[in-house]
């Protein structure tokens, strides 16, 4: 190695030297702003905003308030208020939309049960299977209806022979001009009726069986099937459900803030995701009297007309319903953190004192912001950078 690299080398050597000393010079003599290391445990928990750290020494610390509230204290809090919002009104469009659920109109929804005691014999449809009115839908065999159907033909015979036997009042008195084998005859039909016998049956009548087609009192899906070929039947057993898919329900949930603007028999439109095309008409019929204790939504149930049936139940559908003009509460979305399954704002609640606060989130569709439909009012200040503050608030609460 020659002379002049050497003194190069020395040179180099003796200016490391120099940096290295004013480094720890500094660390020693500390600084005013504390700077988190990644290594440090605590370092994420105590970063609260852009540029803003809690120095070691002064840590955010989660308080109980004289009104029940969890406060966490943060030093030097109002002074960053490049990290503070304030919670802002805008008008609300004309149309208030929410997600629907179709249901079936249970005025809309048939039985069909036993009458007797018995035994199926026959099964002619299944679950699912659309059927008109008076299709026969299962045979049941059951000796009442031969006892019926023996009573009813010996009254018709009577009178078919021209019998009439005065009728006789409790007190043994005769009634002239009665004919005792119409009363039978009648008394014979209604009993046959109360037996799932229709019209037509009763005519068809000539000589006494066991067995009686059942028929769908309506025209429709046969939504449930309890029934099996050779099953044993008691009095009041349901055997069949059948609904009609004309007219449905849509069950939609809106937020109290929206309240005001729904009225029962306001005009809605529904659309859903397989019919883009489809646009379904019709009413709001009932407006639940109680909110939701979870989430705070009324329910609203919504008459719409399905003449191809193409809506079904479990469906899900957009709602639109016109309404008078309103306003919404307006935030950033990164003021918003999701946590537990929901989603908290954090707002500030005193100086140096901030509240993790439980929100409700309704549609919006301003990017980068997001409607808040309970939990803040107009004029509350928030902190913009809610991930960064959760993190914080959970290490405080840990050590509290």
């Amino acid at each position: 190695m020659n002379n002049a690299t050497a003194t190069k080398r020395a040179h180099l050597m003796g200016l490391l030297s120099l940096t290295s000393a004013w480094l720890v010079l500094s660390m020693l003599g500390g600084c005013e702003r504390w700077t988190p290391s990644r290594a440090d445990p605590d370092s994420v928990s105590a970063e609260i905003a852009s540029g803003y750290y809690i120095r070691p020494s002064e840590k955010a610390t989660v308080v109980h308030a004289a009104d029940g509230r969890q406060l966490m204290m943060i030093p030097h809090l109002q002074s960053q208020e490049g990290s503070i919002g304030t919670v802002r009104e805008v008008p609300l469009p004309g149309v208030l939309e929410a997600t629907g659920l179709v249901t079936f109109d249970d005025r809309l929804v048939s039985t069909i049960s036993s009458r007797v005691a018995g035994r199926i014999e026959e099964m002619r449809t299944s679950q699912w299977e659309m059927v008109e009115r008076g299709r026969v839908v299962m045979v049941l065999f059951s000796p009442d209806f031969m006892t019926a159907e023996e009573e009813y033909l010996q009254a018709t015979s009577g009178r078919s022979n021209g019998r009439s036997t005065p009728a006789e009042t409790s007190y043994g008195m005769p009634v002239h001009g009665v004919d005792i084998s119409t009363s039978l005859r009648a008394a014979a039909i209604r009993k046959l009726e109360l037996l799932g016998f229709s019209p037509a049956d009763i005519a068809a009548i000539r000589v006494p069986s066991t067995s009686v087609a059942m028929r769908a009192p309506i025209s429709g899906i046969i939504v449930s099937n309890n029934a099996m070929r050779g099953q044993q039947v008691n009095p009041g057993d349901q055997l069949f459900s059948l609904a009609t898919l004309q007219r449905v329900w849509i069950t939609a949930d809106i937020y109290q803030s929206d309240m005001s603007r729904v009225r029962i028999g306001q005009n809605l439109e529904a659309v859903t995701a397989p019919y883009p095309g489809e646009i379904f008409k019709g009413t709001v019929q009932r407006i639940s009297p109680a909110l939701d204790p979870n989430i705070h939504t009324m329910q609203l149930r919504c008459q719409v007309d399905n003449p191809r049936s193409l809506l079904r139940p479990q469906m899900l559908a957009r709602v639109r319903l016109i309404t008078p003009p309103g306003l919404a509460l307006v935030i950033p979305q990164k003021a918003l953190v999701f946590d537990n399954n929901a989603y908290f704002a954090f707002i500030v609640a005193g100086p140096d004192a901030i509240e993790r606060r439980r929100v409700a989130i309704g549609d919006w569709k301003e990017p980068g912001f997001a409607r808040v439909v309970n939990g803040i009012q107009p004029g509350d200040r928030f902190l913009t950078e809610s991930l960064k503050f959760n993190s914080l608030w959970h290490a405080a609460r840990s050590k509290t």
